[in-house]
């Protein structure tokens, strides 16, 4: 009687209570990439698209599910499962692509808090001054608190509510039209081009939902809790739903005009919408926008940093050091390269391109383990996936495949060709600046 009790105390907890992980893995979700990324496809295409979202959280909806069971069943980590069931190198392999891919995209977020605080100070020093003042704060939250994983449950859960009311204010000022809207979520046959496949990139994100696993378990839900698991993964994707949804539909009603727009940044968003809503509208965005950057700021260097020490078998846990030691690498990696941006206007094309390719195997590969894993019975138990799991698990294992490819094949070759070309005329400039001095004297 005291074991079923207990076995049905988890589920007796509000749903509320029954929340976390999900929520954190959100913030990895929603980052300024996200934010340029729905709002460019809304400016563009309207409220049309609206249904590419679903389409995208319903796969990281099920990932997630799979990553928060397999926490929340087994008592190794996935790291240690990995190397149980397939040997150390394709541990490693997984830990380093992560770590790889996430402290290249970390200057995005550094490069993100900085536009944020750029549209209220003129002074890049200053800007500069608070994104090295961000990262020290970030930093010693890794190491002040003894319970980190509650620490950070909370204050993301402050920053969710800051996105939410931010941008749900700045859509509902601008009035957007409830049938288009309602009709965006229907499927239609619009052009599958570069910025859905970025929105689709930027909303299933795959090492995110690894990471559910990790966070499952630093919580401290055990098998009792799978039931808990799949609630937090489902208000997890809604969230990510809803605030994708209210950013695409924000730039629909206030962008949207069916000519071509081109955003440069996510500030850029608020700058044009300025002239609607005024600049207590862009302070609203601005203060969703930092939101968005210092939370993913901090997830996405925390997913790269334990999945590696994971694989690298130096631990996983919230008390273990090397987790925190590896994310403050990725941090400060992240910082360097947003600063040089920020001050010496550095070309991050190179950086971009190496994480395009690293991703190009990272991305199917993570998935790949993640659904073998959650397939496997001596793992999982009675919660192995079942068909259904199986099947749309496949189905967007296979849209990576085809992400991948296209990285490989058009995007990584159209950007290299492209940084060659700008190269190239950086190098030559000197010289004919000297011709045309000499062309000058002659004359």
């Amino acid at each position: 009687m005291t074991d079923t009790a207990s076995a049905n105390a988890p589920l007796a907890r509000p749903w509320y209570r029954r929340v976390g992980p999900g929520l954190i893995t959100a913030c990895v979700v929603i980052g300024p990439g996200s934010i340029m990324t729905s709002s460019t496809v809304g400016a563009n295409k309207g409220y049309s698209m609206l249904w590419v979202v679903v389409v995208s959280v319903t796969f990281m909806l099920v990932y997630m599910t799979m990553a928060a069971k397999l926490g929340a069943v087994s008592s190794l980590s996935p790291g240690d499962l990995i190397r149980q069931k397939a040997g150390r190198p394709l541990a490693i392999s997984v830990g380093l692509i992560v770590f790889f891919i996430a402290a290249a995209f970390q200057s995005g977020n550094n490069i993100g808090v900085a536009a944020a605080f750029e549209t209220f100070v003129d002074s890049k020093a200053i800007v500069a001054g608070l994104v090295v003042a961000f990262n020290a704060i970030a930093i010693t939250f890794l190491f002040a608190f003894k319970n980190l994983y509650k620490v950070m449950e909370r204050l993301m859960m402050v920053f969710v509510a800051i996105m939410l009311v931010s941008f749900a204010v700045n859509l509902l000022t601008l009035e957007p039209d409830p049938v288009a809207l309602v009709q965006g979520f229907v499927p239609s046959t619009g052009t599958i081009d570069i910025a859905l496949l970025g929105l689709i990139g930027t909303t299933f994100v795959i090492s995110g939902a690894f990471y559910q696993a990790y966070l499952v378990q630093q919580k401290g839900w055990s098998e009792a809790e799978v039931q808990s698991g799949i609630i937090d993964a489902r208000v997890g994707a809604v969230i990510m739903a809803l605030i994708t949804t209210m950013l695409m539909s924000t730039a629909a009603a206030g962008l949207y005009t069916g000519l071509p727009v081109t955003l440069s940044d996510p500030v850029a968003v608020a700058e044009a919408l300025e002239p609607t809503f005024g600049k207590t509208g862009k302070f609203i965005f601005c203060l969703g926008l930092f939101s968005a950057a210092y939370s993913s700021f901090l997830i996405n260097s925390m997913t790269g940093g334990f999945i590696c020490s994971d694989g690298l078998g130096l631990g996983s846990g919230v008390q273990d050091r090397w987790p925190r030691i590896i994310t403050t690498l990725g941090l400060l990696a992240g910082m360097v390269v947003g600063l040089a941006t920020l001050l010496f206007d550095f070309d991050r094309t190179p950086t971009i391109i190496a994480a395009q390719a690293v991703t190009v195997v990272g991305a199917p590969l993570v998935a790949g383990v993640l659904l073998w894993l959650a397939c496997s019975a001596d793992v999982m138990g009675e919660f192995v996936a079942g068909s259904f799991t199986k099947i749309v698990a496949g189905i967007g294992l296979v849209i990576l495949l085809a992400m991948a490819a296209n990285t490989a094949f058009v995007t990584l070759p159209n950007k290299v060709k492209q940084y060659r070309e700008k190269q190239a005329t950086v190098e030559l400039e000197p010289t004919m600046r000297t011709t045309q001095r000499l062309e000058h004297e002659s004359t």
